[in-house]
């Protein structure tokens, strides 16, 4: 009979990263499958849905980064804004394997698969597809998709993490 490495220091190791790199992966999935039935099914013709008085499904191209900014920049900006994204990722996937926290690798995991998922869009479209608008009044956010959720949730979450977990001053 053979021993497990079931429990030790190591074996928990790579169950968190096992588990940051697989809500990554699952974070991708959702939001490729959902801009796909955006742009293929329901925005032909594009158009604006509503679907509560404060949340309207849209079709728009993000050529630039978070908010619009930078739309108008030059041809090499997607390629640019992919390399960016993806030198950022595998920062944090270093980041999950030196962790010793299910919770951050998780945090981590929903920011390296936002990222991945807009990459993928940049390189497939030389934009990002965004479909998701709330809007109050007439004031309206600008429009997100699953990808641009998963990175914000990621990143409050670990912000929290870290306000939350500080250790008392002496």
């Amino acid at each position: 009979m053979t021993m497990t490495n079931i429990g030790t220091p190591q074996s928990v190791g790579r169950h968190r990263v096992k588990a940051g790199l697989v809500l990554a992966a699952l974070v991708i999935v959702l939001d490729q499958i959902s801009k796909y039935v955006i742009v293929t099914v329901v925005m032909q013709p594009p158009q604006v849905i509503p679907v509560t008085g404060f949340f309207n499904l849209v079709l728009t191209w993000n050529r630039g980064v978070s908010f619009g900014l930078l739309s108008d920049s030059p041809l090499a900006l997607p390629v640019i804004l992919i390399g960016v994204a993806l030198a950022i990722a595998t920062i944090l996937v270093v980041w999950m394997v030196r962790t010793d926290r299910l919770y951050t690798a998780l945090c981590l995991g929903l920011i390296v698969g936002g990222a991945v998922g807009n990459s993928v869009d940049r390189w497939r479209y030389g934009a990002v597809v965004d479909f998701l608008d709330v809007h109050v009044g007439g004031w309206h956010w600008p429009a997100f998709n699953v990808a641009d959720s998963a990175i914000t949730v990621g990143v409050l979450f670990l912000v929290a993490e870290t306000v939350l977990t500080r250790p008392p001053r002496a």
